[in-house]
């Protein structure tokens, strides 16, 4: 089984950005004990701050990957074109937010991403992804 994290922007800063809302943890410290806890399943990850590098994605894996892990940030609330993406693509997608996005402004509470979603995940901090990988392994 092959599943792919795709992080959008600011999310390479995991473990030093603002620590009292994302954590303390890095993304590759997180993705090692992922791999670690699921040995049998190939985890591949990507991270881009670029909208169309985050698209052109989707569109490389989106016909040959059992699953992917999308926390596309700040693209969820604006991106037409990511949400596009997604509908157009066969591979299920599973959207997280490592924070509670409707306990933060107003604007982060429209997920345009979420509706071509097989699932989302919101407010479970690091471990959405492991809920989010749980729900493709079902």
């Amino acid at each position: 089984m092959k599943i792919q994290i795709i992080n959008g922007p600011n999310l390479n800063l995991l473990g030093v950005r603002e620590p009292s809302i994302y954590g303390n943890t890095s993304i590759e410290d997180y993705i090692k004990e992922l791999k670690t806890a699921y040995p049998a399943i190939e985890i591949d990850y990507f991270q881009s701050n670029v909208e169309g590098e985050l698209i052109n994605k989707l569109h490389e894996i989106g016909f040959s990957y059992d699953g992917i892990i999308l926390n596309a940030g700040g693209y969820t609330h604006t991106s037409v074109a990511i949400a596009d993406a997604i509908a157009a693509i066969k591979t299920p997608v599973v959207e997280v937010h490592i924070s509670n996005i409707y306990a933060r402004e107003e604007y982060r509470h429209v997920s345009l991403t979420g509706k071509n979603c097989q699932g989302v995940l919101t407010g479970f901090g690091m471990k959405g992804y492991r809920l989010a990988l749980e729900s493709l392994l079902n």
